[in-house]
């Protein structure tokens, strides 16, 4: 699972098998090591963030902070993205 940054103790990361057909471009985000069941924040077509789910409870404040630096890095992420996976499609 390529790890993207961190933010603080936060890791951005994309799972490496995300399914088949592959999965609209996301990441995950989580607070220390990466686990199955994570915030997944979906990467729209304009580099916004939608929230999928908090699953790791990640506390609101904390979570805009992480998403406003996802949304900064947003092009960084749909080149680690195509470059990891080949291909990328958006959620919306």
């Amino acid at each position: 699972m390529p790890q993207i940054f961190k933010v603080g103790g936060y890791v951005v990361y994309f799972w490496a098998n995300e399914g088949q057909p592959l999965e609209p471009i996301h990441v995950h985000v989580v607070e220390g090591v990466p686990a199955p069941n994570t915030t997944k924040v979906w990467i729209t077509r304009n580099g916004k963030c939608l929230l999928a789910n908090n699953n790791s409870k990640i506390p609101e404040r904390t979570l805009n902070d992480v998403c406003d630096v996802i949304e900064a890095r947003s092009k960084d992420i749909l080149n680690k993205w195509m470059n990891f996976f080949g291909e990328i499609s958006f959620y919306c």
